[in-house]
C-alpha cells in the first residue's frame, strides 16, 4: 500500500517562536533548572511516559538540571523523578490513562514547583487532569506544554466549557504530530510548533544480541482493542506453520483471545514485560508489528523497532505516517484488513532483501528522530521564553493565588 513520505519536521523551530528582540540574552551556556510534569503514573508503561523520562536524561547529560513530577505507583523509575502519589484508571481514548487528579496529588505538586524553583517548566499533555493542569492554574514559571493525544479525548470536552483559557498561561504550545496539534487546536484554539518525539537510540543498540534464526512477529503493548492485537491473531493464523508469534501485552479482555487461540502452540504469550525485556526481543525478532486501527498520534512503538533495526509491518495510520514511509522504512497496511496484513507479515519475513531495506531504513529514520536532537532543539526553545521573560516579566499576569502568597514563592524573575 503506497502512502504518503513522513513530513519533515522543521529543524530550526527556535525561529519561529517569534521572541521580542531581547535587549539582554541569557547566556547560552547557562544551566537551567528544568521542571517536567508528566500527568501519567512513570511507573506504568507508556508512550509519553518513555517520553519524559527519555528527555529528562538527555538534559541531565547536557548538563543541565532537569527533574520529573508525576505520580508513581511504586518506587520512582529513576532518582530525578519525585513522586506526587498514587494514580487512579481514567478511561481516555478507548483506554485507561493512569492519572492523579485528586487534590492530595495536586497539594504536592505546588510544593514540589514551588520548592524547586525552576527556571522553566515543561509541561507533558498540559491540561490532563493532575499535575500538569495544577501547574497550568498556578503558572509558577515560564511554561512550555507538548500535547501528545489524538482522537476523542474525555478531558478535552469537558475543559472547552469554560477553561480553555488556560492554554494561555503557556508560552509556547508544541504538538508531536499533526494529529496531535489538530486536537489541541479544536479545543484550546493557539499556534503550535509541531515537533517529532524522540529516540534514545543508544539504548536500542544490542550489538551482543544476534537476530534469531528463526521466523518471529513480535507485539507489544497494552491490550486494547484498537490496538489490533484481535486482527493480528486472525492474519497470524494465515501464515506458514514456522513463523512463531511473541505477544508481550496485558490488560482487561486480553484473556477471551488467550482462550480462543490456546491452540495455537506458536503463540508465546508474555504478559507485561520490561523495558529491557522488549528492546532486547526487538534485537532478536524477525520483524515488528503495529497493527493498530484509529487513534495513534505518533508512532512510538515503530520509532523503537526502527531503532533497533527491525523491519517494522504496521497499519497506514496518520501518526504511523508520522515516522515511516511505505517500501522505504516500513511497510503499511490498510487498517483492519486481515488479508493484507497477514501478506506484508509474509513478504517482510520471506523477501531478506526488503527486511533488509525496511531495516537500513529504519535506522537512518530513527537517527533523524534522536532524542539528542530533540533536546537540543526544546534547550533553544526555553532559552528564547526566558529571554521573553527577562525583557517582560510581567507580560504573563501571576495568577491569584500566586499574588496573594507571593512572599511564599521562592521562583523570582530571572537575573539579568
Amino acid at each position: 500500500m503506497n502512502s504518503a513520505s513522513s513530513p519533515a519536521y522543521p529543524v530550526d523551530l527556535v525561529n519561529s517562536v517569534n521572541p521580542v528582540n531581547p535587549v539582554k540574552s541569557f547566556e547560552r551556556k547557562k544551566m537551567l533548572r528544568i521542571g517536567l510534569v508528566c500527568p501519567y503514573s512513570l511507573t506504568i508503561p507508556g508512550g509519553v511516559q518513555s517520553q519524559v523520562l527519555g528527555l529528562a536524561r538527555e538534559l541531565r547529560r547536557m548538563g543541565h538540571e532537569a527533574r520529573v513530577l508525576g505520580p508513581c505507583d511504586g518506587p520512582p523509575p529513576e532518582p530525578f523523578v519525585t513522586p506526587l502519589g498514587n494514580s487512579l484508571p481514567t478511561a481516555a481514548n478507548g483506554s485507561t490513562a493512569p492519572l492523579a487528579p485528586d487534590p492530595s496529588a495536586a497539594l504536592r505538586t505546588i510544593r514540589a514547583i514551588n520548592d524547586e524553583a525552576f527556571d522553566i517548566l515543561h509541561l507533558h499533555e498540559p491540561i490532563a487532569p493532575g499535575p500538569t493542569m495544577t501547574a497550568l492554574l498556578l503558572r509558577l514559571a515560564p511554561m512550555i506544554g507538548t500535547f501528545h493525544a489524538a482522537g476523542d479525548i474525555a478531558w478535552y470536552g469537558r475543559i472547552n466549557k469554560g477553561v480553555n483559557w488556560l492554554a494561555n498561561h503557556l508560552d509556547v504550545r508544541v504538538a508531536v504530530s499533526p494529529q496531535a496539534q489538530e486536537l489541541a487546536n479544536r479545543y484550546l484554539g493557539g499556534e503550535y510548533e509541531i515537533l517529532f518525539n524522540g529516540i534514545e537510540n543508544e539504548l536500542y543498540a544490542r550489538p551482543n544480541i544476534s537476530r534469531s534464526a528463526e521466523k518471529i512477529v513480535f507485539f507489544c503493548g497494552r491490550y486494547e482493542p484498537r490496538k489490533g492485537l484481535a486482527e493480528l491473531l486472525e492474519a497470524f493464523a494465515k501464515l506458514s506453520d514456522d513463523v512463531k508469534l511473541w505477544i508481550a501485552s496485558d490488560g482487561d479482555g486480553i484473556s477471551l483471545l488467550k482462550q480462543k487461540y490456546a491452540h495455537d502452540g506458536r503463540i508465546s504469550w508474555l504478559g507485561r514485560i520490561t523495558d529491557e525485556d522488549k528492546i532486547d526481543r526487538l534485537a532478536q525478532c524477525s520483524v515488528f508489528c503495529a497493527p493498530s486501527l484509529h487513534s495513534e498520534s505518533f508512532g512510538i512503538v515503530v520509532l523503537e523497532s526502527m531503532a533497533s533495526g527491525t523491519p517494522v509491518v504496521a497499519s497506514s495510520l496518520e501518526g504511523y505516517r508520522n515516522v515511516g514511509t511505505h517500501d522505504v522504512n516500513a511497510w503499511l497496511v490498510e487498517p483492519g484488513d486481515i488479508a493484507e496484513l497477514a501478506e506484508g507479515l509474509t513478504r517482510v519475513l520471506t523477501d531478506k532483501k526488503l527486511a533488509q531495506k525496511l531495516s537500513d531504513g529504519g535506522l537512518i529514520r530513527a537517527s533523524e528522530l534522536s532524542m539528542s536532537r530533540l533536546a537540543k532543539i526544546y534547550v533553544e526553545m526555553y532559552y528564547v521564553v526566558l529571554e521573553r521573560e527577562q525583557l517582560s516579566p510581567d507580560h504573563h499576569p501571576k495568577s491569584r493565588i500566586v499574588r496573594l502568597y507571593s512572599d511564599r514563592v521562592l521562583r523570582k524573575n530571572p537575573q539579568v
